[in-house]
């Protein structure tokens, strides 16, 4: 299912939901994800100052991923420059 997301506190009851689906303890995923109770606590709560890559971090381990709708006319020519190296507009991101 894909879920728009506005703001942080969008992501974070989702973050939330999808641990308790897996059945998993908040302390418990937090260690084996490699980051603080309280830093997971801050996601599940909508946080808006936390770190990114522990964030994707979170969500990877989680199973959830990130997609952006970006506008073509923004992978024009000129705006392929923004493009990750590597990665064409109609190549998947992959880990």
């Amino acid at each position: 299912m894909k879920i728009r997301l506005e703001n942080a506190a969008d992501l974070g009851p989702l973050v939330k939901a999808v641990r308790k689906h897996q059945g998993l303890r908040q302390d418990a995923t937090a260690e084996g994800i490699g980051v603080s109770e309280n830093f997971l606590s801050k996601i599940e709560r909508g946080g808006t100052t936390v770190q990114w890559d522990k964030l994707f971090t979170v969500l990877d381990e989680l199973g959830l991923h990130v997609e952006i709708d970006v506008p073509d006319a923004a992978l024009s020519p000129a705006g392929k420059r923004h493009q990750p190296a590597g990665r064409t507009r109609d190549t998947p991101a992959t880990k």
